[in-house]
């Protein structure tokens, strides 16, 4: 239950920043890697936001929640992500990145 909640709520984000009409580049578009290896992945905002989300969309199409951050840097094992609402963009940072990794990563902000 708990993680479609978690899907519901970054559709929802989704959909706001869509109305309010924030537009969001996320860079780069493809990134290829050597198992091990760091990443980082950007996102840039139109507009100020006051929180961004990272999802990792699975092989079947559902969104799994990475990482929900409304300033600064949170951090875990693996995954760091910055948001500088004043510079407009967000960061995910991969750290180590294997196979499982591999997948499509998307940011929403409100």
């Amino acid at each position: 239950m708990k993680r479609k909640w978690g899907i519901l709520l970054g559709l929802l984000c989704i959909q706001i920043c869509w109305v309010r009409g924030v537009k969001v580049e996320q860079s780069p578009s493809v990134l290829s890697l050597q198992e091990g290896a760091n990443s980082t992945l950007w996102c840039n905002f139109s507009d100020i936001v006051s929180s961004v989300q990272w999802f990792q969309q699975n092989p079947e199409g559902s969104l799994i929640s990475l990482v929900f951050i409304a300033s600064g840097t949170k951090q875990n094992e693996k995954l760091s992500s910055t948001v500088n609402s004043k510079e407009r963009y967000s960061t995910l940072h991969i750290t180590a990145s294997q196979l499982e990794d591999a997948a499509t990563y998307l940011c929403a902000a409100e």
